[in-house]
């Protein structure tokens, strides 16, 4: 059916109004103060960003970083001399868990924001740390895409915020995600805790092209043990072939699953993150 032949010509202008002040309102929100919007209000994605932790450096020579949800950051912002090189955390399955890691880059003058995953109203997890199994629900990995997607739409428009300097760290089912991210918004990233290996779901390195990697994992890995994950064993190296700027490294296996935690692999990072950092 012809829809012009239904409107007359001159109410065509009504109906692009409707239709834009629709579009408009569905985007309404953004990085409103979450005071003016409820959390009854905020979608599941939403949530997320609102409730993500955000680490900040040192306001002074002797000052201490300073950890916080979103919503009062935003409420409340900092007002650095010149917007902050960032690093954007992807939590593992079971949630925030330590945040030395995001204490330790903020130390070291990097802001970190890490989106909360478990914020959503339903969020079951894919992992069972009991028995240190994962693979369940695994639609849980669009839901961390989304995310990143979602905190990156949000973080450019952050002032104390560098848009340009922007990195990606990600543990365990984090680290999946950083993998896979198909975008070029990062000036690198990092893969941590996991191997790229396994199902088509899971395997593989995403990154464009000439985008710095670095990833980390110790050996044997006891997540991705053969008899434990079918087919996850190993290391992301074989998938750097025709990534020039990427390189993999394996730590001995008494570092286990808690990369993160290893002061080698802290300094590592924190070379990777200086030496691509916007000059």
């Amino acid at each position: 059916m012809a829809w012009g032949r239904l409107l007359a010509p001159g109410r065509w202008a009504a109906v692009l109004a409707i239709a834009g002040a629709v579009v408009l309102g569905g985007c309404a929100g953004g990085n409103a103060p979450a005071s003016v919007r409820t959390n009854a209000d905020m979608s599941d994605v939403e949530r997320t960003w609102y409730q993500a932790i955000v680490v900040l450096p040192p306001q002074t020579p002797d000052g201490d970083v300073t950890v916080r949800r979103m919503a009062d950051v935003l409420a409340d912002p900092p007002k650095p001399a010149r917007p902050l090189t960032t690093v954007i955390y992807l939590h593992g399955c079971t949630g925030m868990g330590d945040l030395s890691i995001l204490r330790f880059l903020a130390g070291a003058g990097f802001a970190v924001i890490a989106p909360d995953s478990m914020a959503r109203r339903f969020r079951p997890l894919q992992c069972d740390p009991a028995t240190g199994r994962g693979s369940f629900n695994l639609f849980v990995y669009d839901f961390r895409q989304t995310e990143l997607a979602f905190a990156l739409h949000q973080a450019v428009r952050v002032p104390w915020v560098d848009s340009g300097d922007l990195f990606l760290l990600g543990g365990s089912e984090g680290g999946v995600t950083a993998a896979l991210y198909r975008g070029d918004d990062f000036r690198g990233r990092i893969v941590a805790a996991w191997t790229c290996h396994g199902a088509p779901l899971v395997a593989g390195l995403s990154a464009p092209q000439g985008e710095p990697v670095l990833s980390i994992v110790s050996a044997g890995d006891p997540w991705y043990a053969d008899g434990v994950a079918v087919g996850q064993a190993g290391d992301c190296s074989s998938f750097m072939g025709d990534h020039p700027n990427a390189r993999s490294m394996v730590l001995p296996a008494a570092e286990g699953h808690a990369v993160l935690a290893s002061p080698v692999a802290r300094q590592a990072i924190l070379e990777f993150l200086s030496a691509w950092r916007k000059r």
